[in-house]
């Protein structure tokens, strides 16, 4: 409960007086009368800890005093019986610290009331039109009452980019899910290392990944893997996963868990028969510089985009001295040639979202990182045949790619335990 109540607290002291809303997401069909397998809103989770659909976060900010509030779906123990436990209101209050506990049937009448001589209005605008219509509708049934001497909020605004900012600073309750995240992550793209064989087909590989999450005490990876042999490497976001690997084939695998709701975010690059080519050597050795060389800017107070500026010139320089590239470093960091073979960044925030909420910009410039921060540091070297590409370097697609956790004198590497050097991996792949 308590770090979910400190974040309330905050919360409060970063918005003017007014009423907050955030919902939850609802369950969704995918067929018939089944559902896809329910995913909280990470900024409504972020703020109460509660896990179950169809429920609405409100805060009510006044000048002395700060009021919580959930709506939730009522205790019903026939639905039980069929979908399984429900708190109701009254256990929600007490377990997850809220001031107050409705059921969700009553929200439409309440807000109307909450909303009743309110200066503002923050919520979520913009990303459910059904939500919008809703949340309209409470304004215009307080507008109705003007007669009465009642006034609505005057001052509408999104309630997003404020929670963005609190989850972009990671709290000792959150890190420790994230080492623990690391951890699990880790441990199954070793055992895909182990595993993976020519003649076999990519899903197979990706089944031993998930057994292992599962295996683990993750229940949910975090985004749909991607495990991408031989040309398929060369597609950012590749996830068809149901080709046969070759012998001689790299084996890239994009891969994440969760736990608690945590993201961890890890890519290999491997060669199914447990040996690189010369070819494949040369441009992995490249990656995996590029990656060391961004590694070591993740440091508090340089920019956001130091880390990638510094991998983009050894990826450069390498794609320089593989004949790929013409010219000088200069010259291939001014012309952009360089993005025929590394097109993404190199990084992005993450925590509740394996893409986190958090601006990278402030004011039109680079934010400088903080202590706090999780980040990953992917760089990349894609190969597709061109009238530029050796037919020895064709279809050479390499990833490598870990979360970083900037601290007050450093960095921490989440993945710590998962191998990356030639040697290391192959020495794992040969036993």
């Amino acid at each position: 409960m308590q770090p979910y109540v400190t974040r309330r607290a905050t919360l409060s002291t970063r918005l003017a007086a007014g009423v907050v809303i955030v919902p939850n997401t609802t369950e969704i069909i995918r067929n018939a009368d089944t559902t896809y397998p329910f995913r909280y809103d990470s900024g409504f989770y972020y703020l109460t800890g509660f896990n179950e659909p169809d429920a609405v976060f409100v805060q009510v900010i006044g000048a002395t005093r700060t009021q919580n509030i959930l709506f939730c779906r009522p205790k019903d123990l026939e639905r039980e019986i069929w979908d399984g436990h429900r708190h109701g209101p009254d256990a929600a209050r007490e377990l997850f610290g809220f001031d107050a506990a409705y059921s969700i049937e009553e929200l439409d009448n309440k807000m109307v009331e909450l909303l009743q001589n309110q200066p503002r209005l923050h919520t979520a605008f913009g990303q459910n039109a059904a939500w919008d219509n809703r949340v309209s509708s409470w304004v215009n049934g307080v507008r109705a009452k003007v007669r009465s001497g009642i006034t609505a909020p005057n001052e509408i605004a999104d309630v997003r980019g404020t929670i963005a900012e609190m989850r972009l600073f990671k709290d000792e309750f959150e890190i420790a899910l994230l080492r623990k995240a690391g951890l699990i992550n880790s441990a199954a793209h070793v055992r895909a290392m182990r595993f993976a064989r020519p003649g076999q087909m990519e899903y197979e590989v990706e089944a031993e990944i998930l057994h292992d999450y599962y295996r683990q005490g993750s229940r949910f990876p975090a985004y749909s893997s991607i495990v991408a042999s031989g040309a398929n490497a060369t597609c950012l976001h590749y996830g068809d996963n149901n080709q046969r690997m070759n012998d001689g084939d790299l084996l890239l695998i994009d891969a994440g868990c969760e736990i608690g709701g945590y993201a961890s975010d890890i890519t290999r690059t491997f060669p199914v028969n447990g040996k690189f080519s010369g070819p494949q050597k040369d441009v992995y050795e490249i990656t995996l510089a590029a990656q060391y060389a961004a590694l070591d800017v993740c440091r508090a107070g340089k920019s956001w985009n130091a880390p990638h500026e510094a991998a983009v010139r050894v990826l450069a320089q390498g794609m320089i001295d593989l004949g790929l590239l013409q010219g000088s470093l200069d010259g291939a960091l001014e012309s952009l040639s360089y993005k025929q073979f590394y097109m993404h960044n190199t990084g992005h925030w993450m925590g509740l979202d394996v893409h986190d909420a958090g601006a990278y910009k402030i004011k039109g410039e680079w934010r400088n990182l903080e202590a706090g921060m999780v980040m990953t540091v992917e760089p990349g070297f894609y190969i597709r045949p061109a009238a530029n590409v050796p037919k020895h370097f064709e279809n050479i697609g390499v990833r490598i790619e870990d979360d970083v956790l900037i601290t007050t004198n450093g960095m921490e590497n989440l993945n710590a335990s998962c191998p990356k050097t030639v040697a290391e991996i192959e020495a794992i792949m040969a036993r």
